[in-house]
């Protein structure tokens, strides 16, 4: 069976087992000494003692909880090549207007916002070294609440195609789900800090310190593969929103108390 540890009179929880506790207090024989005859006392503040801390119990406690995916992002683009860098720009230009144009009909505050993304024009370059040609992108964001209408949308933006979407939690929700997490693994903590004082033979304890921790966890990304079709002219793209876990842990040691 594993041994309690007692390395500094400080229990970690999972690894101990029940046994006496042992408190070994070492004086120092350099204060014995100055008390001989002929020699005189230390002047100046004396030097504070610091002990060990003991019958301190290290723990952590988790809690989870799981929330339905309720906001998306969705990503357009639309790529033009050319000999001129000036020209390729003017064709992402005139792509992107008019797809901003519709795409801002359908925006609304929370439900469906629209903002843009990556533009850029790079060259590409052939085996000698030199500019064979210009490649430009521009990008286009569709994000909301609204996933029914961020996919209609996504369906109707003209000249581009869907390069990703992603379905995560908004900020309302993350920040509910993580409440409900935190006052679980606390109360959790709390239950789990008194039963191992009581294991140990105390009768309680006191919070020494304390470390609150959370993230979520969300559903696998679809596969970019599947995405990169020209958007239908009329009709919505079809979405299926997963869910997300959110975990808080709460970590920290105690003073069990007598």
């Amino acid at each position: 069976m594993p041994q309690p540890s007692q390395h500094a009179g400080v229990f970690r929880a999972g690894s101990f087992t029940r046994g006496a506790l042992t408190l070994v207090v070492a004086l120092s024989a350099a204060w014995a000494g100055a008390q001989a005859p002929g020699v005189p006392p230390a002047s100046g503040p004396t030097a504070p003692v610091h002990l060990a801390p003991h019958n301190v119990l290290q723990l952590s406690a988790s809690a989870t909880v799981e929330v339905p995916q309720d906001q998306l992002t969705m990503t357009l683009s639309v790529t033009r090549e050319g000999a001129d860098a000036a020209a390729v720009q003017q064709q992402l230009k005139s792509v992107l207007e008019p797809a901003l144009a519709e795409a801002r009909r359908m925006a609304e505050a929370g439900a469906l916002e629209v903002r843009s993304g990556n533009f850029a024009v790079f060259p590409r370059h052939g085996r000698d070294g030199r500019i064979q040609a210009w490649q430009g992108t521009a990008e286009l964001l569709l994000e909301g609440r609204d996933i029914a209408r961020v996919a209609q949308a996504a369906g109707r933006v003209p000249g581009m195609a869907v390069a990703g979407m992603a379905f995560s939690l908004s900020r309302a929700q993350q920040q509910q789900a993580q409440s409900q997490a935190q006052q679980q693994a606390v109360e959790a903590f709390r239950t789990r800090a008194a039963a191992l004082s009581r294991d140990f033979g105390f009768s309680g304890y006191t919070l020494r310190e304390v470390s609150v921790q959370a993230h979520e966890q969300g559903a696998p990304r679809p596969r970019m593969a599947a995405l990169e079709a020209r958007a239908a002219a009329d009709g919505p793209i079809p979405v299926e929103a997963g869910r997300a876990t959110v975990v808080v842990t709460v970590s920290g040691s105690v003073q069990m108390t007598r």
